[in-house]
């Protein structure tokens, strides 16, 4: 007991002095700049991206409008390019006429499911890109 009188006896005639007032503010002030130029350079990150992505967007529904507007105006029997070029360069291999032959002949479907699946993958990477925003901007609403 008479240790923890002599301990509390100690403690109790320390009296600390604060006398760099003026040096843990400019610390402290520093730390609070850093941590707005972080802040902002987030936002401006995330404008960045809110910019690139109405831009992809607008790219996406023109092109997409554009490639269908040129898929259906054109005959369906029609192919794409003339069969006349492949029989010609591959006369001496069958197989390879025949395979290129085929791909003339269902040019048409071919080109309008990449379109499609182009148009698939758009969408989801716009949808991927958005989910990370959010995810980016709630969690610099915790952080600060």
């Amino acid at each position: 007991m008479t240790k923890d009188k002599a301990l509390e006896e100690l403690f109790l005639a320390q009296k600390p002095q604060f006398d760099d007032k003026a040096d843990f503010m400019a610390k402290l002030t520093r730390r609070l700049d850093a941590v707005e130029y972080v802040r902002q350079h987030q936002e401006a990150t995330i404008r960045r991206y809110k910019m690139a992505m109405v831009a992809v967007f607008v790219v996406g529904i023109v092109s997409g409008i554009a490639s269908t507007m040129w898929l259906l105006s054109a005959p369906a029997d029609v192919p794409l390019f003339s069969s006349f070029e492949v029989k010609g360069i591959f006369a001496d291999s069958q197989l390879l006429a025949g395979i290129l032959q085929w791909f003339v002949e269902n040019s048409r479907v071919l080109v309008a499911v990449t379109l499609s699946l182009l148009m698939v993958a758009g969408i989801f990477s716009i949808i991927s890109n958005v989910q990370d925003i959010r995810n980016m901007r709630t969690s610099q609403d915790l952080v600060i």
